[in-house]
C-alpha cells in the first residue's frame, strides 16, 4: 500500500479493467504499494491526462458536477439546519428535490442512528449500479488513494515490494532504484522481524506495509534477517517513483533484439519506456520486442506517447466513439522508426495494452504474439468528490485504428502460442514459450 498525497481534483478520462484470469506471471505483494499488500492481480486504469476538454467531455463533467454537487451541497445544508427545506429546495434542481427530501427524512426521522457518509456512498452508488457497468463504481476515500497512487506511479515509503513466503514470513521481492532502502542497503530476499518496537512475526505482508507508511512519523526503524544475522536499519520515508519499464538485450541468430516490458501505463511510464529505448538503440539494436502481458492498462495519455515514439502523424492510434460520433486520434509527433517490432500479448492484457498493441500491429505492422488479450474496449472518466472518494463512470468506446471495438474479444495475435507447462514450474526466459517465438520470428 502506498501512502502518499494526492490533488483533490483528477478530471482524467480513464479506463478500468477488472480480468477475471488469476494466472499472472508476476502475481507478489507490494509493501507500499497502490494495490495494498496482497497479490497483484491485474488491475488496470487506463487514464488520458488533458490540459481542455472536447465539447463532449465538457457536457460529461457538468452533468457529473451539476448532480453531485448539488446534492452533497444540499445534504450538508440539511444537515447543519433542518429548517432550512424550501430554501435548498430552490437552490437544487426540481428533479433532484425528492432525492434529497428523502435524504434528509432518513437522517431525521430514521429509527436508529444512520452513518452520514455511508447513506450518502449507498446513493451515489445506487445511481451507478443503474448504469449496469461494471466500469461505472464509487470508490471510497481509501480505494480511491490505492487506485491514484497505482496510476501517478509514484508514492511516499520506502521503495520496496514485499511477499508473503509459504512458511509465513514477508521478505523484499525488489528494492526500488535511488529509493530510501536502496540507499539504506536493504535488498531483496530481506526477512522482516521488527518494525520500530513491534516485532513482526506472524503478520500479514498488508499489517507489515500499514506499520512502515502507517503513522505520520517520515521515519522508521526496520529489523530484517539477512541469512540468519539480524540487521537494523533506519530509513526516512521518502517519495519513491515506480519502475513501470524493465529493459534487456536478447542475442539471436547474430541480431541484437531489445526488450521492453511494461507493467503498468502511470503517468510517468512513457517517458520511464523512451529513455530506456535510447538506451537500447544507442547499443545498435536490431529489433525491438514489446512486452505488455499481465499489463492491465494505465493512463490513456501514455499509451498515446509511447506508440507515438514509432509513428509519425499520420498514423491514427485509436479512434473514439462518443454515442456515435467518431474521434480519430493520430499520433501526436513526427518521430518514427522502422525495425521489426513484435508485442507479446495475454489473456491479461487490457485496455492500455491492447490499444499498443493495436495499434502497433494495424498501424505500424508490428507482429502481435501470444494469445488473446483481455478485450476491454471502453473508457472511463474519475471524477474526485472533495471527500476524497472518487466516482468512475463510462464515457466512450475505444476502437483500433482500422475501426474496430475489441470489447469481450480482445486482440487478435498474428502468431498464437501458449505458456508452456513448464514456465509455471520454472519461470525463466527459457520457458517463456511466447517470448522464444517472438525472438526466433523477429531474428529470421
Amino acid at each position: 500500500m502506498k501512502d502518499q498525497d494526492h490533488t483533490k481534483e483528477q478530471n482524467t478520462d480513464i479506463v478500468e479493467k477488472k480480468p477475471k484470469m488469476k494466472v499472472s506471471k508476476k502475481a507478489k505483494k507490494v509493501e507500499d504499494s497502490s494495490l495494498g499488500e496482497k497479490e497483484v492481480e491485474i488491475r488496470e486504469v487506463v487514464v488520458e491526462r488533458k490540459a481542455g476538454f472536447n465539447y463532449v467531455e465538457v457536457i460529461v463533467i457538468m452533468i457529473i458536477t451539476l448532480i453531485l454537487g448539488a446534492v452533497i451541497g444540499s445534504f450538508v445544508t440539511y444537515i447543519a439546519d433542518s429548517d432550512k427545506n424550501s430554501q435548498i429546495s430552490s437552490e437544487i434542481p426540481s428533479e433532484l428535490e425528492e432525492f434529497v427530501q428523502t435524504y434528509h427524512n432518513i437522517i431525521t426521522d430514521y429509527y436508529e442512528e444512520v452513518d452520514h457518509d455511508q447513506l450518502l456512498e449507498a446513493g451515489i452508488n445506487g445511481m451507478l449500479e443503474y448504469l449496469d457497468d461494471d466500469y461505472s463504481v464509487y470508490m471510497n476515500e481509501e480505494i480511491s488513494e490505492e487506485f491514484n497512487e497505482q496510476v501517478e506511479g509514484k508514492y511516499t515509503g520506502i521503495g520496496v515490494e514485499i511477499i508473503q513466503q509459504e512458511d509465513g514470513k514477508v521478505s523484499i521481492s525488489k528494492v526500488f532504484t535511488n529509493s530510501p532502502a536502496s540507499k539504506a542497503g536493504l535488498e531483496e530476499g530481506d526477512i522482516f522481524i521488527k518494525i520500530g518496537d513491534t516485532d513482526v512475526a506472524g503478520k500479514t505482508s498488508s499489517e507489515i506495509s500499514e506499520l512502515i507508511k502507517g503513522s505520520d512519523v517520515k521515519e522508521v526503524s526496520i529489523v530484517i534477517d539477512r541469512n540468519g544475522e539480524e540487521k537494523t536499519f533506519e530509513l526516512t520515508l521518502e517519495e519513491v517513483e515506480i519502475d513501470s519499464v524493465n529493459s534487456k538485450i536478447f542475442e539471436k541468430n547474430g541480431q541484437k533484439i531489445g526488450y521492453l516490458e511494461i507493467t503498468i501505463f502511470a503517468s510517468n511510464t512513457s517517458t520511464q519506456f523512451e529513455r530506456k529505448l535510447l538506451e537500447l538503440e544507442g547499443e545498435n539494436i536490431d529489433s525491438l520486442i514489446i512486452d505488455v502481458r499481465d499489463n492491465s492498462g494505465g493512463y490513456l495519455s501514455s499509451v498515446t506517447d509511447i506508440a507515438s515514439l514509432f509513428m509519425d502523424k499520420s498514423k491514427i492510434i485509436y479512434q473514439l466513439d462518443t454515442k456515435g460520433v467518431i474521434e480519430k486520434v493520430y499520433a501526436n509527433s513526427n518521430t518514427s522508426r522502422d525495425y521489426d517490432i513484435s508485442v507479446l500479448i495475454n489473456q491479461n492484457s487490457a485496455s492500455a495494452s491492447e490499444i499498443l498493441a493495436a495499434a502497433l500491429q494495424e498501424s505500424y505492422g508490428a507482429t502481435v504474439v501470444g494469445v488473446n488479450s483481455f478485450g476491454k474496449g471502453t473508457v472511463q472518466k474519475a471524477y474526485q468528490l472533495e471527500s476524497g472518494a472518487t466516482v468512475k463512470y463510462t464515457i466512450q468506446k475505444w476502437l483500433t485504428p482500422n475501426g474496430n471495438w475489441i470489447n469481450e474479444v480482445g486482440v487478435t495475435p498474428d502468431i498464437e502460442v501458449t505458456m508452456d507447462g513448464d514456465y509455471y514450474q520454472n519461470p525463466c526466459d527459457e520457458t517463456d514459450t511466447q517470448l522464444q517465438k517472438a525472438l526466433e520470428e523477429i531474428s529470421k
